[in-house]
């Protein structure tokens, strides 16, 4: 029975195969089938990974973004500032008068001045033993006494004659010569005279006098000392008191200065400023160091001292350009840089020329439009091309 159960089940589904197979029908259906199932799996299997390495990318970039430095940035545009130029220099005396001795000298016997003391016109600085002197000064006056006693007779003598020249006692001759007797008497009165103003004018001239007012700066001679004229100067006086700052100047700010232009100068070692004015810039410029010379006229004050440093605040006109907080301008062996941020959000090194610096910041001349995103501090900390995460400065 079972035997032939089996047999007759094989027999059926033969009989139901038969028929298909015998069209050739079967074997490519299924092979159709097949291809589809596959390339539906490929598919799925392609866009899968898509979003498996899509998504791994946002991941690193969030991660990267994440672990970027966060960075304050600021767009400082373009302002327009009054220029400043600043210049370092020494200040001096505007017109020095050195002093010495114009006559034949001497022993210094007194020195009613000293350093730092206001002289008038003509006071004495010094006087010099004029003992000799004064001995000569009244021979020359006893002189004067005995030739104007010799012109008295002489003009006695020449009218008694002339009295007695009518009645015939005295020659037309005589009369002459005693004529001329009293004119040569008279003429050595006059030379007596001059020899005594000569000798006075010496003696005078042996004071050491101020040839004006002003404020005496040094003095190099003491009581006792022996001066002449080639003592060289003994005493040295600003005329009028008043100083000016020799302020060294590039060659390229020299060329924007201009005689009359205010200043502000602050000695060292004080925070007090002076007012002067640019009175004479200097015709040429040094080989070595291509500066040149602005000298400030500063009126008196006892802070400013001839022979100190100091630094001068010169106004220059108007510019217009970027101005950076201090903390934005970095500096190094290559000169002076920002960090831009880029589109990238990446560092950016640009080397920029810094100018002056105000109250609002550093005012940068060129390098810069002003309309970048410049980091605004710990550019230190930054490299070239890193990214970073910018933040605006916020107002």
């Amino acid at each position: 029975m079972n035997y032939e159960s089996g047999i007759q089940s094989d027999t059926a589904e033969a009989a139901v195969v038969a028929p298909e197979e015998e069209f050739g029908m079967e074997k490519p259906a299924r092979h159709t089938k097949r291809w589809i199932i596959g390339a539906i799996l490929v598919l799925a299997a392609i866009i899968a990974a898509y979003l498996y390495l899509t998504a791994g990318a946002e991941e690193d970039v969030a991660d990267r973004d994440s672990q970027a430095a966060t960075v304050t940035v600021v767009s400082p545009g373009r302002t327009t500032v009054a220029g400043e130029i600043v210049a370092t220099g020494v200040l001096a005396a505007r017109r020095e008068m050195p002093v010495g001795v114009v006559g034949e000298g001497g022993r210094v016997v007194t020195i009613p001045v000293e350093a730092g003391d206001w002289v008038r016109q003509g006071q004495v600085l010094a006087v010099i033993d004029r003992s000799v002197q004064s001995q000569q000064a009244q021979s020359a006056a006893a002189q004067i006494q005995v030739a104007q006693a010799d012109a008295n007779l002489a003009q006695s003598n020449l009218d008694r004659s002339l009295q007695l020249v009518e009645r015939g006692f005295v020659s037309k001759a005589d009369v002459d010569r005693l004529t001329a007797t009293r004119d040569a008497a008279a003429a050595r009165v006059r030379v007596a005279q001059a020899s005594l103003r000569e000798l006075q004018a010496r003696n005078a001239r042996l004071n050491i006098v101020a040839p004006a007012a002003g404020l005496i700066l040094s003095r190099s001679v003491e009581v006792g000392a022996t001066v002449s004229a080639g003592s060289g100067p003994l005493f040295l006086i600003a005329r009028g008191g008043e100083i000016e700052m020799l302020a060294q100047v590039g060659e390229e700010q020299l060329a924007q200065l201009s005689a009359g232009v205010s200043a502000e100068v602050t000695p060292v070692g004080t925070d007090k400023s002076f007012t002067g004015q640019v009175w004479q810039i200097a015709p040429t410029i040094d080989r070595q160091n291509r500066q040149g010379t602005a000298r400030i006229a500063l009126p008196y004050a006892p802070g400013l001292r001839p022979g100190g440093f100091a630094t001068a605040t010169i106004l220059s006109g108007t510019t217009t350009a970027p101005i950076l907080p201090e903390s934005a301008v970095l500096s190094d062996d290559e000169g002076s840089f920002v960090y831009v941020i880029d589109g990238e959000n990446k560092a950016r090194r640009t080397s920029v020329e810094a100018g002056n610096v105000t109250s609002e910041g550093v005012i940068i001349e060129s390098g810069i439009t002003g309309s970048e995103k410049i980091v605004l501090r710990a550019g230190g900390f930054l490299t070239e091309g890193e990214t970073v995460n910018p933040r605006a400065l916020e107002n």
